[in-house]
């Protein structure tokens, strides 16, 4: 089983907009049951907490359930049983590759954006999505639009890692996968 985390903008994870948006990609991919994703924050202060009301108002619209998210903390255990470390912003791919225990682990700490075609070419720096937490409804949708433009990239990715070729049932139609 291929292991993503997906580590939220901001400190904490109330948004689970990335976790849900890859799954539903690959279940649409026909790699749901090779794929296992999650999401997790890199600080405690909501932990347990359950999905921000304006991204689970979002993630509705969308048709995606959020109901049962609680935040979590990424804990560096993970390194161990993660095949990828999506971090969403800048801040956070530094503090987990900091908090990687090696050299390997600190390989799959990779920002999102990174998978996003229309990036290509710009600097690192510039790959972070902007965190909604303090910002109003339309702030989730630019996020949710900044997810979900990089994750065709990913199933892609992982397809290609898992030995999917593209022309099996489901890999192609990944470009749109984001978005029901």
């Amino acid at each position: 089983m291929y292991s993503i985390v997906a580590v939220c903008t901001g400190n904490i994870c109330r948004s689970p907009m990335a976790e849900l948006a890859l799954r539903r990609a690959f279940e649409a991919a026909g790699l749901g049951g090779r794929v296992r994703v999650d999401s997790a924050g890199v600080s405690d202060e909501e932990l347990g907490n359950p999905v921000d009301p304006r991204a689970g108002d979002l993630l509705r619209r969308e048709g995606l359930d959020a109901s049962t998210h609680a935040a979590q903390v990424f804990d560096p255990v993970r390194f161990e049983d993660r095949d990828l470390v999506l971090a969403l912003d800048v801040p956070h791919w530094r503090r987990l590759r900091e908090l990687a225990p090696d050299g390997p682990s600190a390989a799959k700490v990779r920002l999102l954006r990174e998978f996003d075609p229309a990036t290509a070419g710009a600097e690192h720096t510039e790959l972070g999505i902007y965190d909604p937490w303090y910002g109003g409804a339309e702030d989730f949708e630019t996020t949710y639009g900044m997810i979900t433009a990089a994750v065709p990239g990913v199933v892609r990715a992982v397809a290609e890692e898992l030995g999917a070729a593209p022309g099996e049932p489901g890999v192609d139609r990944a470009q749109d996968a984001g978005r029901a």
